[in-house]
Formats: structure tokens, C-alpha cells, sequence
């Protein structure tokens, strides 16, 4: 079948058009409808169908026209009118319209584009899991019946049909489509408004869904299809129409991030229209309306520009920035939210930051007044003592567990915001908090001023600025510390009280800004007026931990928890009062904020460690957190965080949590079990797959490693958990993996002869996550592992000797390209090629002078512990093993022996003055004084201690 040959029959169109029309009634039965669409999906030419509705029918009742002109206007016959003895006519209208492919029927007015739009929303939907499936014809039939249709006089149906095509493109690429681009510019080149309206719409879907497709090459094409467009969208930023001014600048848009070769080299171009854009008379900043150029997107561009290619902004900064600071202080509050993120953009793209500067006495105002909530906020409806209703599933945010990870920066960032919604309010603290940082404590005179008229005037109507002059406060804390800290005791003097004021989002974010301080009220303790002010600080957030507004209950907990971890031991003697404060807030407190309480016992655990090991707070903080233990069912979500909050406690106690781990460790294997198997089999396991079930058990199971140590041993011996553990190792969800080598790498350190019996199988598959490809998409993964192969080498010793080789020509590439990777998988690597050239140095040794450097360089980087001392012994082992496979290397390694700040242990310390010392002996004739000359004078200096 020929694409053109296809023709519909009347029964069919009759009957889609009718269904089409139940759809988009506001009465109908949409389950039934859809039942009956999808019956008719199975024929393979139902999607010509729809493509027939949408280009040639106008469908909705009972009038009938005919045209061999597909845009023609045409005169009307009412069936209803007609005698029943001329049905024939009818008979020889549709075969009429059979014969002739560029007719149209139309089946009355009304909703006839309504059902047109339907038809092709239906169309675009089949073709995304259907197209690839279509036969030739039918792809083709399609294709070629949506290209006239582009121009079409409705500009609903335009749209629709501009959806289709970059669904379509998307599927097949503009190689499977080559009549497309031709269509396209035609369309564009025409002069005809409906034409160019309809190609730049699907042309601005193409960019915004597939950019990439128009910046590659083409077979038969001289160009890249970007090329043809470029030029062409630059000269519709000029175009007296409205429409094609959006669309082109919506298109051009979408390419600044990728920065195409093509934008590049026409880059004067593009801003003298975006300058012409940004000035356009019908651009308003008070409304988004279709008669108006979205001021907000002229903005994304120079946020855009600014953070991809801020070079070329550099020559018109000022007058970028003047535009900026205009729109940002306009009255609509999504526009300004736009150009609020250039402030931001600016300072990340380190621009001489004098140019901003003579602008900072009037946007810091803007700042501060853009801070007040709007009226819409959503936070307004959180100011109500609701703390006694109970939450709804709604309020409930998603939850984020960050997997067990082994090393000192964690490869994922933790972003607290992630489920917040992002304001004006939020962005402009956010912008006022970078430029504390850019600019520090020049920008207070502009700003505090401000903030105490603001916060000096009591009247209530004036609420919301006084709390937007306490938010300004907490923004620029850390930035402004140098100017603020002389007069940090009357700022914190005015905080306090504002703990207590009677609206609750003024309390709520006294706490935030009181804790942005938290660092600074901490250093004041041990002197009178430091000691009283903590005490105030402490007791104020304790006592709106216990609030009756949730809002304020969230804030005082989060608030809190940063004191803790400012504070540690030094809440030690306050311990008592804290727990029950805490636990009366475990008692009040709905579903959503109980979540957050258990992250701060985990925070204070964490804090205090071992202090908390005593009967008289045990008493107060164990026997809720048990009986909500034994409430919650092993698949309730409500689990995560407790699990969390066990694990902290687990390892702050040490074997002091003894008397709670039989049941605990029990349950994470429970859990873990019941989870793997629903993973293959979810009827056998009456419950759904969730990963992070075992995730947050495996991560529990490690606290309990590390706080029992080889008191674990009774418990791991009479599991299955090696088993488990392995399963885990295998699986193929990365955060599952990471979690599992944690583990693998504690229970090595405490138990390893319970790992025995798999050791091998352990080892080949923690080597396995280091030689993946993929390896900054799993570096996480990969650090736990190599972590956990290291572990394991000191313990098993010898045995470790099979994968050997194999880790360490994975470690060697690491060491060797470490620009960019995560520092801690750098350290890991370091110290556990150092663990197996301990273990196997007859192994390592002949091999030593390809990796020495990038080792030794390593090493140097890592801070004085137990695990750089089992690195420094595989060092001195290889060094006697194979002395001059060194040589190379002297100078590095006698740099990364210089990094110690002290070797505790006596017996490394004697050996690397040994291997010192033999250098020096082997190197005669000034050769040992010439390594030594090359050195700087710090790093000699740190060498006299080990006499050379």
C-alpha cells in the first residue's frame, strides 16, 4: 500500500468521532470510552484514522461538507433536512471522498476542533509506544498527512499537530523523516502567518524536546539542520508578529547550555536580538499573556548565558544588569524570580565582582523587599496552631535515605530543599546569602539599616517584614560574620525573644537564623556571658520543640540539630532535659514531624556518644522508641527514620547497646529477606518491592558492627546474614550495593570468619565494582568496595592474594586520573593498595615503579590515622622487597613521609627511618644530597625527625 493510497471508511470515522465526542464531555463514562479506544487501537490503521480526524474531518454531529480542498471553505448539507429516499446521496458523497485523497468531511460545527485536538492528542499518545511497531504505509500515511496540516487556520490544531512532529522526530530522528526540514523551512520562507506560526511551533517542540537533533549531521544534508535554522530564527526576533518573536526566542533558548558551533559564531547576533527582545514594546513584566514577549524568558536567557559563556555577557554587564535589577523589582512575582536568579549566576561565574558593586545599594533593597511572603505563599496557611490534627498523606514529603558511605566526603550532595517549592522569597535569601559571601560585611551598610527598621516596628500589620528582616539576618550570617560578630551578643539578645512572638513564622524563622549563628554561641562557652547566652539559645529552641505549630515544630528540631552538632560533647550535663524534651516531642507530635525527632536523638547520639550510655537517659529515650518499634510493621515507611535513628544510637552506646541488638539485628534480617524476596516474587511476599527497606537495615546492621564490634559475632554466627550480604553485594541497585560493602568492610573489621565461607566470592565481586566503566556513576559503590577490599586484606591476609592483581590494576587508573573523582575514593584507593602491598608484597613489588608516584602523591593527601599507617607499612614492605622500584620515585615518597604530622606507632615509625636510611646508603656520590636539594625546605624539615 502506497502512503497516499489509504483511505478511511465512513463507519470508522463515524464511530471514532462519536466516541472522541464522549470523551470530551464533562458527563461521561471516560473508563468505558477509553475501553472502547483501546479495542479499536488494535487495528493497525486505527492511528490513520485519528491522523484522518485531526487533518481533513472538523467532526461533532450532524452536518456534512465536502471539499477536494483541504483548507477550502465550503457550503453545508444538513442531513436531517434530507428525505430518507436520497440516502444514496450520502452513499455518493463518502464515495466521493474515497476517490479523492485531499478531501475533507466535516460532521457539523460546534466542537468540531475540540474532537480534532482529541483525535490528535490520542494520535501522539499511540505513536510514542507504537510508532517504531507501524508498518511503513501506515508511518508514512501519517507523516505525510500531518505536513499540510502545519499551516492549518485553527491554532489549536496547529499546536496539536506540532506536538506530533517532535513526538515523531523524537522516534526516528529527522534522518527518518527527511521531507520534515524541507516542510519546514518552506513553511518558514512562505510569508503566509499560519504557515510560519505552525513550523515555528513544532520547530520550538523540537528544540525544547530534542535540541541535540538539530545540532547533528544528517546524511545528504551539506549542514547541520541548526545551521538552516539559526539565521532564520534570529530574523523572527524582528517579526512584526508577536508569536513568532516568542517562538524563535523560546527556540534559541534551548541551545545556550548545549552551545552549538552554530550559536557560538553568531553570538553578537543573538544578543543584539535579545537586546531588541528586551526592550520590546510589547514586553510587559507585569503579565504573561499570549499578546505579550515573556519577559521571563528574555531573563532565562542572560541567567543562562551567564552561567554557560559569561564571557560574552562581560562587555554589557551594566546593561545587563541594570535590566536585571528592573525586572527583579516589576510586580509579578514569577518574571522577577527569573531575573532574581542572575544575582546568583553572577557570583558563580566569578565575574570581576566590581561590577556589581556600585549596583549594591539598590538591589540589596530589592532583595530584602522581594524576602516579604507574598500573599499567595503557601507557608501564610501554615500559620495556625495545628499541631494537634493529624497529618494527611499529602503533608507527608518524600523521603531520601543517603546510603552507608566509607570516607570523608560523600559522593551524593544531601539537598534538604529537594521537595521545597522554590519562591521569589527563597531565591532572593539565597541570592542575598552568596552575595554576603562574594561581598562580606560591605554590604551591611546597605542592608542593616534596613533590617532595623524593619524589625523595630511591633505593629502587627507589618509581621511579614519583620520576619523578612529576620530571615536578611540568618542569609548573611556566615558571609557578614566579621562585621556582625562584634554585635553578635545583641543580635542573638534580639533573636531570643522572637522564639516566643505571637505568629508562628516569626518563630519559625528565629529558630533558622538562631541556628546560623550556632557555630559562634558555641565558641562563647566557657566564658560567663557565653555560658548564659547558650543556656537561653538551648532552652529557647527546647521550648519550641514543643510548639503547637508544626511549621515552628520543624524549624526548632532542624535548629536544634545544628546546635547539636556544633555543640557535641558540651551537651553532656544537659542531656537529662534535652531527652525529655525530645521525647515529649516524640509523644506530640503527627506522623510528618515525628520523622524529623528522630533525626535529632540521631544528631545528639551522634554528639554526645558515649555520654549517652548511661541507666538515667536510657530510661528516658529507650522505652518510646521501643514500643514505636514493635508498633510499625515491617513494610510501614514510618520505619526509615527509626531505623536511622537506631543506628546512630547503636554506635553511640558501643556495647552498651547490647541488651536492644538480638531483636534488632533479627529484624533487619527479617526485613531484608521478606524484601528480596518480593523483588522476584511480590504475591509470595504479600508486599511491594522497596528498596530502601533494605538499605536502611543493612546501614542499621552496620551501626550495630561498629558500636558491638566483636560482640556482633554471637549474632552473625547463628544468621544467614553472609548469604543475605552477598545477595545484596550482586544486586543491581547501586545505593543497595553501597550499603552492602559498608557492611561487608565493618563485619571484616569485627567478625571476618563468619565471611570465610564466601570470601572468595566477597572479593570478586567488590573487585568488580572498581573496574567499571561507569565509575563516576557509581563512585559511591566503588568507594565502599575498595574500602571493604582493604578491610578484608588485613584480616585474611594471604588469602586476599587471588584478586590481588586484579584490584590493584583497577586502583592504579584511579590514582593515576584522580582530577575530578570524589576525594574519598582517591583515599580508599591509596590505603587499600597499601593494605595488599602489606598482605602480597612479593606480589606488588615488581611492579611498583608503574604506580609509585600517583600512590605517593595520595598518601601524601591523607590525614594522620590508624588505616595511613597500614599504608605506610605496605609502603616499607615493597620499598624491602624491590628497593629500586622506587628510585623513580624518591621524591614523592619522601613528600608523602613528610605529610605525617606524627607516626604513633613506634614500630612504623622505626621502619620508615629504616627505608629512609637504606636510601641514603645506596645513594652515593651526592646522588642522596640531590634528591634532598630538590626538596622544599617544610618537607626537609619534617624529614630531620627521622635523622637523614
Amino acid at each position: 500500500m502506497e502512503g497516499g493510497s489509504w483511505q478511511p471508511q465512513e463507519e470508522g470515522i463515524k464511530e471514532i468521532c462519536g466516541l472522541l465526542e464522549q470523551q470530551i464531555s464533562p458527563t461521561s463514562d471516560k473508563s468505558q470510552i477509553w475501553q472502547q479506544l483501546q479495542h479499536y487501537s488494535r487495528f493497525p490503521d486505527f492511528n490513520n484514522y485519528l491522523a484522518f480526524i485531526l487533518v481533513r474531518a472538523d467532526v461533532c454531529g450532524n452536518l456534512i461538507a465536502v471539499s477536494d480542498n483541504p483548507f477550502a471553505v465550503v457550503d453545508f448539507i444538513r442531513v436531517e433536512a434530507l428525505p430518507i429516499n436520497i440516502s444514496y446521496l450520502i452513499d455518493t458523497i463518502f464515495e466521493h471522498i474515497r476517490r479523492h485523497s485531499g478531501t475533507r468531511i466535516r460532521l457539523a460545527a460546534g466542537k468540531s476542533v475540540e474532537i480534532r485536538q482529541a483525535a490528535g492528542l490520542l494520535l501522539k499518545n499511540n505513536l510514542r509506544t507504537a510508532f517504531k511497531s507501524m508498518s511503513p504505509a501506515h508511518q508514512q500515511y501519517i507523516k505525510s498527512e500531518l505536513l499540510p496540516c502545519l499551516g492549518a487556520a485553527d491554532r489549536h490544531i496547529r499546536s496539536t499537530v506540532g506536538t506530533i512532529v517532535s513526538v515523531i522526530v523524537q522516534l526516528v530522528g529527522v534522518f527518518g523523516w527527511p521531507e520534515l526540514l524541507q516542510a519546514l523551512v518552506n513553511c518558514l520562507d512562505s510569508g503566509d502567518l499560519n504557515l510560519m506560526e505552525g513550523a515555528m511551533d513544532a520547530l520550538s517542540k523540537i528544540c525544547e524536546d530534542i535540541p541535540q537533533v538539530l545540532d547533528s549531521d544528517v546524511p545528504g544534508l551539506s549542514e547541520r539542520p541548526i545551521n538552516i535554522f539559526l539565521p532564520r530564527l534570529f530574523q523572527f526576533f524582528k517579526s512584526p508578529h508577536m508569536s513568532l518573536r516568542k517562538l524563535s526566542l523560546s527556540s534559541v533558548n534551548q541551545y545556550i547550555m548545549l552551545m552549538p558551533t552554530a550559536l557560538y559564531m553568531s553570538m553578537d547576533q543573538y544578543l543584539q536580538g535579545l537586546f531588541v527582545l528586551a526592550n520590546d514594546p510589547a514586553a510587559d513584566v507585569r503579565k504573561l499573556a499570549s499578546s505579550c514577549i515573556p519577559v521571563s524568558w528574555v531573563c532565562a536567557a542572560f541567567v543562562q548565558l551567564i552561567e554557560v559563556r559569561p564571557s560574552f555577557l562581560e562587555p554589557h554587564i551594566r546593561n545587563v544588569i541594570e535590566y536585571m535589577l528592573q525586572v527583579n523589582k516589576g510586580g509579578d512575582d514569577e518574571v522577577a524570580l527569573e531575573a532574581c536568579e542572575f544575582w546568583s549566576a553572577y557570583c558563580d561565574a566569578q565575574l570581576p565582582p566590581e561590577s556589581l558593586r556600585e549596583f549594591l545599594p539598590r538591589l540589596i533593597p530589592v532583595l530584602l523587599s522581594n524576602m516579604v511572603y507574598a500573599e499567595d505563599d503557601e507557608s501564610l496557611a501554615d500559620a495556625e496552631e495545628d499541631g494537634s490534627l493529624p497529618d494527611r498523606d499529602q503533608d507527608l514529603r518524600p523521603r531520601f535515605h543517603t546510603s552507608r558511605f566509607h570516607g570523608s566526603e560523600n559522593a551524593e550532595d544531601d539537598d534538604d530543599d529537594i521537595v521545597n517549592v522554590w519562591n521569589l522569597r527563597k531565591c532572593s535569601a539565597a541570592a542575598l546569602d552568596i552575595l554576603s559571601n562574594v561581598f562580606g560585611d560591605d554590604i551591611l551598610p546597605f542592608l542593616m539599616p534596613l533590617v532595623q527598621a524593619k524589625s523595630s516596628n511591633a505593629d502587627d500589620s507589618v509581621w511579614k517584614e519583620r520576619e523578612a528582616a529576620v530571615l536578611a539576618l540568618g542569609a548573611v550570617a556566615e558571609g557578614c560574620i566579621n562585621g556582625l560578630y562584634p554585635h553578635l551578643s545583641e543580635i542573638i539578645a534580639f533573636l531570643i525573644p522572637l522564639l516566643d512572638d505571637k505568629f508562628p513564622l516569626i518563630r519559625s524563622i528565629s529558630c533558622w537564623t538562631l541556628s546560623r549563628f550556632s557555630k559562634y554561641i558555641v565558641q562563647g562557652i566557657g566564658q560567663q556571658k557565653g555560658d548564659e547566652q547558650f543556656e537561653k539559645v538551648l532552652m529557647g529552641l527546647l521550648r519550641r520543640i514543643l510548639d503547637n505549630n508544626k511549621r515552628v515544630q520543624e524549624a526548632s528540631c532542624s535548629a536544634f540539630a545544628t546546635l547539636e552538632e556544633e555543640a557535641a560533647e558540651e551537651l553532656a550535663p544537659r542531656l537529662e532535659i534535652i531527652l525529655q524534651h525530645l521525647m515529649c516531642a516524640f509523644e506530640k507530635y503527627q506522623r510528618r514531624n515525628v520523622r524529623i525527632v528522630f533525626d535529632a536523638i540521631g544528631t545528639l547520639a551522634d554528639a554526645v556518644g558515649l555520654e549517652l550510655n548511661q541507666p538515667k537517659y536510657l530510661d528516658i529515650l529507650m522505652p518510646p522508641l521501643i514500643a514505636k518499634w514493635q508498633q510499625l510493621s515491617n513494610t510501614d515507611k514510618d520505619l526509615f527514620p527509626l531505623l536511622e535513628c537506631f543506628t546512630s544510637i547503636a554506635q553511640a552506646l558501643g556495647t552498651g547497646f547490647s541488651q536492644f541488638a538480638e531483636p534488632v539485628f533479627q529484624r533487619c534480617m527479617s526485613i531484608i529477606q521478606i524484601q528480596q524476596l518480593a523483588k522476584v516474587d511480590p504475591a509470595s511476599a504479600g508486599v511491594q518491592y522497596d528498596k530502601e527497606f533494605i538499605v536502611c537495615s543493612l546501614d542499621l546492621l552496620s551501626g550495630l558492627a561498629e558500636g558491638l564490634g566483636s560482640g556482633i559475632e554471637s549474632l552473625v554466627s547463628q544468621s544467614s546474614l553472609g548469604d543475605l550480604l552477598l545477595q545484596c553485594c550482586l544486586d543491581d541497585a547501586p545505593d543497595i550495593r553501597q550499603s552492602a560493602f559498608a557492611l561487608l568492610g565493618d563485619l571484616a573489621r569485627v567478625c571476618p570468619v563468619h565471611l570465610h565461607p564466601r570470601l572468595s566470592e566477597f572479593l570478586d565481586v567488590a573487585a568488580k565494582q572498581l573496574s567499571t566503566s561507569r565509575l563516576k556513576e557509581t563512585v559511591s559503590v566503588a568507594n565502599n568496595a575498595c574500602w571493604a577490599i582493604g578491610e578484608l586484606a588485613i584480616k585474611v591476609r594471604q588469602e586476599v592474594s587471588p584478586v590481588v592483581m586484579t584490584v590493584v590494576s583497577c586502583l592504579v587508573p584511579i590514582l593515576q586520573h584522580a582530577e575530578g573523582l570524589n576525594k574519598s575514593l582517591i583515599e580508599n584507593s591509596a590505603i587499600t593498595l597499601g593494605r595488599l602491598a602489606w598482605v602480597c608484597p612479593d606480589l606488588l613489588s615488581p611492579h611498583m615503579e608503574h604506580f609509585m608516584q600517583p600512590w605517593c602523591a595520595a598518601l601524601s593527601m591523607i590525614r594522620d590515622d590508624i588505616e595511613k599507617e597500614d599504608a605506610f607499612r605496605g609502603l616499607c614492605a615493597m620499598v624491602r622487597a624491590n628497593p629500586s622500584g622506587a628510585l623513580s620515585s624518591l621524591v614523592f615518597m619522601c613528600k608523602a613521609i613528610a605529610s605525617w604530622h606524627e607516626i604513633r606507632s613506634e614500630e612504623l615509625h622505626n621502619e620508615v627511618c629504616q627505608v629512609l636510611h637504606g636510601y641514603k646508603q645506596m645513594l652515593r656520590n651526592g646522588a642522596w644530597e640531590q634528591c634532598m636539594s630538590s626538596l622544599e625546605p617544610p618537607v626537609k624539615d619534617k624529614l630531620s625527625k627521622y635523622q637523614v
